[in-house]
Protein backbone atom coordinates (compact mmCIF):
# COMPACT_ATOMS: atom_id res chain seq x y z
CA UNK A 1 0.00 0.00 0.00
CA UNK A 2 1.43 3.37 -0.96
CA UNK A 3 1.84 5.93 1.80
CA UNK A 4 0.82 9.57 1.54
CA UNK A 5 2.70 12.46 3.10
CA UNK A 6 0.80 15.74 3.37
CA UNK A 7 2.15 19.25 3.49
CA UNK A 8 0.10 22.15 4.81
CA UNK A 9 -0.08 24.75 2.06
CA UNK A 10 -1.53 28.16 1.29
CA UNK A 11 -1.73 29.59 -2.17
CA UNK A 12 -3.47 31.26 -5.05
CA UNK A 13 -4.57 29.22 -8.05
CA UNK A 14 -3.76 30.86 -11.36
CA UNK A 15 -3.75 29.37 -14.82
CA UNK A 16 -0.92 30.26 -17.16
CA UNK A 17 -0.20 29.81 -20.81
CA UNK A 18 1.67 26.96 -22.46
CA UNK A 19 3.29 26.05 -25.78
CA UNK A 20 2.03 23.38 -28.10
CA UNK A 21 4.29 20.68 -29.51
CA UNK A 22 3.00 21.54 -32.97
CA UNK A 23 3.64 25.27 -32.50
CA UNK A 24 6.71 25.47 -30.25
CA UNK A 25 7.35 29.14 -30.99
CA UNK A 26 3.81 30.32 -30.45
CA UNK A 27 2.36 30.74 -27.01
CA UNK A 28 -1.30 30.07 -26.52
CA UNK A 29 -3.47 32.85 -25.21
CA UNK A 30 -3.79 33.16 -21.48
CA UNK A 31 -7.00 31.49 -20.48
CA UNK A 32 -7.27 32.60 -16.88
CA UNK A 33 -9.03 35.78 -15.94
CA UNK A 34 -10.20 34.78 -12.52
CA UNK A 35 -8.06 33.92 -9.51
CA UNK A 36 -9.46 31.86 -6.70
CA UNK A 37 -8.42 32.08 -3.07
CA UNK A 38 -7.36 28.69 -1.76
CA UNK A 39 -8.81 27.37 1.48
CA UNK A 40 -6.19 27.70 4.20
CA UNK A 41 -6.67 24.03 5.08
CA UNK A 42 -5.63 22.85 1.60
CA UNK A 43 -2.79 20.33 1.53
CA UNK A 44 -0.39 18.72 -0.89
CA UNK A 45 -0.40 14.93 -0.94
CA UNK A 46 2.84 13.25 -2.01
CA UNK A 47 2.19 9.78 -3.35
CA UNK A 48 5.17 7.57 -4.28
CA UNK A 49 4.44 5.28 -7.23
CA UNK A 50 7.81 3.65 -7.98
CA UNK A 51 11.48 4.65 -8.27
CA UNK A 52 11.25 8.23 -9.61
CA UNK A 53 7.53 8.28 -10.39
CA UNK A 54 5.47 10.49 -8.09
CA UNK A 55 1.95 11.91 -7.91
CA UNK A 56 1.23 15.22 -6.17
CA UNK A 57 -2.28 16.45 -5.31
CA UNK A 58 -2.93 20.07 -4.40
CA UNK A 59 -6.44 21.50 -4.27
CA UNK A 60 -7.92 20.51 -7.62
CA UNK A 61 -4.52 20.21 -9.36
CA UNK A 62 -2.87 16.82 -9.98
CA UNK A 63 0.83 16.66 -10.86
CA UNK A 64 2.75 13.63 -12.14
CA UNK A 65 6.55 13.49 -11.93
CA UNK A 66 8.29 11.13 -14.42
CA UNK A 67 5.29 8.87 -15.04
CA UNK A 68 6.22 5.45 -16.42
CA UNK A 69 4.75 1.97 -16.08
CA UNK A 70 1.64 2.37 -18.20
CA UNK A 71 -1.85 3.45 -17.20
CA UNK A 72 -2.18 0.59 -14.72
CA UNK A 73 0.54 2.12 -12.51
CA UNK A 74 -1.83 5.02 -11.79
CA UNK A 75 -4.96 3.06 -10.99
CA UNK A 76 -6.99 5.00 -8.45
CA UNK A 77 -5.15 8.29 -9.14
CA UNK A 78 -6.70 11.39 -10.67
CA UNK A 79 -5.79 12.22 -14.25
CA UNK A 80 -2.84 14.62 -14.43
CA UNK A 81 -3.26 18.32 -15.03
CA UNK A 82 0.52 18.77 -15.32
CA UNK A 83 3.20 16.18 -16.08
CA UNK A 84 6.90 16.81 -15.45
CA UNK A 85 9.54 14.73 -17.22
CA UNK A 86 13.17 15.10 -16.19
CA UNK A 87 15.12 13.17 -18.85
CA UNK A 88 15.04 10.79 -21.82
CA UNK A 89 15.83 7.53 -20.02
CA UNK A 90 13.15 4.88 -19.71
CA UNK A 91 12.72 5.18 -15.95
CA UNK A 92 11.72 8.83 -16.45
CA UNK A 93 10.20 9.06 -19.92
CA UNK A 94 7.86 6.58 -21.58
CA UNK A 95 5.86 7.88 -24.53
CA UNK A 96 3.24 5.13 -24.37
CA UNK A 97 2.52 5.91 -20.73
CA UNK A 98 2.19 9.62 -21.48
CA UNK A 99 -0.23 8.94 -24.29
CA UNK A 100 -2.32 6.65 -22.08
CA UNK A 101 -2.63 8.97 -19.08
CA UNK A 102 -2.69 12.48 -20.61
CA UNK A 103 -6.00 14.19 -21.32
CA UNK A 104 -6.69 17.06 -23.70
CA UNK A 105 -6.19 19.42 -20.75
CA UNK A 106 -2.85 17.98 -19.58
CA UNK A 107 0.29 20.08 -19.95
CA UNK A 108 3.54 18.15 -20.38
CA UNK A 109 6.61 20.02 -19.12
CA UNK A 110 9.93 18.63 -20.32
CA UNK A 111 13.38 19.63 -21.58
CA UNK A 112 14.16 19.92 -25.28
CA UNK A 113 15.82 16.49 -25.36
CA UNK A 114 12.55 14.86 -24.31
CA UNK A 115 10.56 16.98 -26.76
CA UNK A 116 12.80 15.68 -29.54
CA UNK A 117 11.66 12.13 -28.70
CA UNK A 118 7.96 12.96 -29.17
CA UNK A 119 6.59 12.50 -32.71
CA UNK A 120 5.30 15.62 -34.43
CA UNK A 121 1.89 14.00 -34.89
CA UNK A 122 1.48 13.58 -31.14
CA UNK A 123 -1.49 15.36 -29.58
CA UNK A 124 0.36 15.93 -26.29
CA UNK A 125 0.43 19.59 -25.25
CA UNK A 126 4.07 20.29 -24.54
CA UNK A 127 5.78 23.22 -22.89
CA UNK A 128 9.57 23.08 -23.12
CA UNK A 129 11.62 24.14 -20.11
CA UNK A 130 15.38 23.99 -20.08
CA UNK A 131 17.93 24.59 -17.33
CA UNK A 132 17.39 27.98 -15.72
CA UNK A 133 13.84 28.55 -16.98
CA UNK A 134 11.11 29.64 -14.54
CA UNK A 135 7.40 29.57 -15.29
CA UNK A 136 4.10 29.42 -13.42
CA UNK A 137 1.31 26.91 -13.96
CA UNK A 138 -1.94 26.85 -11.97
CA UNK A 139 -0.39 28.90 -9.18
CA UNK A 140 2.70 26.66 -8.99
CA UNK A 141 6.06 28.27 -9.73
CA UNK A 142 8.36 25.88 -11.58
CA UNK A 143 12.15 26.25 -11.80
CA UNK A 144 14.16 23.96 -14.09
CA UNK A 145 17.38 22.97 -12.29
CA UNK A 146 20.40 21.32 -13.99
CA UNK A 147 21.01 17.60 -13.44
CA UNK A 148 24.15 15.86 -14.68
CA UNK A 149 27.09 13.62 -13.79
CA UNK A 150 30.48 14.69 -12.47
CA UNK A 151 32.48 11.44 -12.35
CA UNK A 152 34.54 10.82 -15.47
CA UNK A 153 33.25 7.28 -15.85
CA UNK A 154 29.63 8.49 -15.63
CA UNK A 155 29.67 11.55 -17.90
CA UNK A 156 27.96 9.71 -20.74
CA UNK A 157 24.94 8.86 -18.59
CA UNK A 158 23.65 12.38 -18.05
CA UNK A 159 25.21 15.23 -19.99
CA UNK A 160 25.01 18.73 -18.56
CA UNK A 161 22.12 20.72 -20.04
CA UNK A 162 20.10 17.73 -21.28
CA UNK A 163 17.79 17.00 -18.37
CA UNK A 164 15.98 18.97 -15.68
CA UNK A 165 15.54 18.70 -11.98
CA UNK A 166 12.57 20.77 -10.79
CA UNK A 167 11.83 23.06 -7.88
CA UNK A 168 8.09 23.47 -7.40
CA UNK A 169 6.80 26.26 -5.18
CA UNK A 170 3.34 25.25 -4.02
CA UNK A 171 1.55 27.48 -1.55
CA UNK A 172 4.81 28.77 -0.11
CA UNK A 173 6.47 25.34 0.19
CA UNK A 174 9.43 24.55 -2.07
CA UNK A 175 9.78 20.96 -3.29
CA UNK A 176 12.92 19.85 -5.13
CA UNK A 177 12.99 16.76 -7.37
CA UNK A 178 16.58 16.01 -8.33
CA UNK A 179 16.06 13.76 -11.34
CA UNK A 180 19.27 11.90 -12.26
CA UNK A 181 22.25 13.83 -10.96
CA UNK A 182 25.35 13.85 -8.85
CA UNK A 183 26.09 16.36 -6.11
CA UNK A 184 26.49 19.22 -8.56
CA UNK A 185 27.14 22.87 -7.58
CA UNK A 186 23.63 23.85 -8.69
CA UNK A 187 22.13 21.41 -6.18
CA UNK A 188 24.45 22.56 -3.41
CA UNK A 189 23.45 26.18 -4.09
CA UNK A 190 19.72 25.60 -3.61
CA UNK A 191 18.04 27.84 -1.04
CA UNK A 192 14.99 27.51 1.20
CA UNK A 193 14.02 23.98 0.16
CA UNK A 194 11.32 22.44 2.34
CA UNK A 195 11.19 18.96 0.78
CA UNK A 196 14.09 17.52 -1.23
CA UNK A 197 13.71 14.31 -3.23
CA UNK A 198 17.27 13.16 -3.81
CA UNK A 199 18.48 10.27 -5.99
CA UNK A 200 21.33 7.88 -5.13
CA UNK A 201 21.96 4.87 -7.34
CA UNK A 202 25.11 3.58 -8.97
CA UNK A 203 26.50 3.59 -11.55
CA UNK A 204 24.06 6.20 -12.87
CA UNK A 205 23.89 8.94 -10.24
CA UNK A 206 25.78 9.17 -6.94
CA UNK A 207 26.73 7.41 -3.75
CA UNK A 208 24.97 7.74 -0.40
CA UNK A 209 27.98 9.74 0.82
CA UNK A 210 27.79 12.22 -2.05
CA UNK A 211 24.04 12.63 -1.66
CA UNK A 212 24.32 13.21 2.08
CA UNK A 213 27.17 15.69 1.65
CA UNK A 214 25.13 17.75 -0.82
CA UNK A 215 22.05 17.67 1.42
CA UNK A 216 24.12 18.90 4.35
CA UNK A 217 25.24 21.85 2.25
CA UNK A 218 21.86 23.06 0.96
CA UNK A 219 20.03 22.04 4.15
CA UNK A 220 16.43 21.28 3.21
CA UNK A 221 14.00 20.98 6.10
CA UNK A 222 13.20 17.43 5.01
CA UNK A 223 14.87 15.03 2.59
CA UNK A 224 13.23 12.07 0.89
CA UNK A 225 15.66 9.49 -0.53
CA UNK A 226 14.17 8.16 -3.78
CA UNK A 227 15.45 6.67 -7.04
CA UNK A 228 17.87 4.38 -5.13
CA UNK A 229 17.60 1.14 -7.11
CA UNK A 230 20.88 0.73 -8.95
CA UNK A 231 22.57 -1.97 -11.03
CA UNK A 232 23.21 -4.41 -9.49
CA UNK A 233 23.07 -2.98 -5.97
CA UNK A 234 20.41 -1.03 -4.11
CA UNK A 235 21.67 2.05 -2.28
CA UNK A 236 21.74 1.94 1.50
CA UNK A 237 19.18 4.56 2.51
CA UNK A 238 19.71 3.79 6.21
CA UNK A 239 23.35 4.76 5.77
CA UNK A 240 22.26 7.94 4.00
CA UNK A 241 19.96 8.81 6.90
CA UNK A 242 22.73 8.21 9.44
CA UNK A 243 25.14 10.47 7.52
CA UNK A 244 22.60 13.28 7.23
CA UNK A 245 21.50 13.09 10.87
CA UNK A 246 25.09 12.93 12.10
CA UNK A 247 25.91 16.09 10.15
CA UNK A 248 22.68 17.94 10.94
CA UNK A 249 20.08 16.35 13.23
CA UNK A 250 17.60 19.11 12.35
CA UNK A 251 17.16 17.75 8.80
CA UNK A 252 14.35 15.22 8.84
CA UNK A 253 14.92 12.16 6.64
CA UNK A 254 11.59 10.73 5.44
CA UNK A 255 11.51 7.23 3.98
CA UNK A 256 8.59 6.41 1.69
CA UNK A 257 7.90 3.12 -0.06
CA UNK A 258 9.28 3.76 -3.53
CA UNK A 259 9.46 0.04 -4.37
CA UNK A 260 6.13 -1.50 -3.29
CA UNK A 261 6.82 -4.68 -5.26
CA UNK A 262 10.26 -5.25 -3.72
CA UNK A 263 11.62 -5.97 -0.26
CA UNK A 264 13.80 -2.87 -0.09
Amino acid sequence: MKRKITILCLGIVLISSCKSKNNPDKETEETAVEAKVVDVSSEVSIIPIEHATTVLEWNDVTLYIDPVGGKSAFEGQNSPDIIFVTDIHGDHFNLETLQEIATENTILIAPQAVADQIPSESTLTLDIMNNGDTKTYSGIEVEAIPMYNLREEALSFHAKGRGNGYVLTIGGERLYFSGDTEDIPEMRALKSIDKAFVCMNLPYTMTEESAADAVLEFQPKEVYPYHYRGRPDVSDVKKFKELVNKGNPDIKVVQLDWYPNDDF
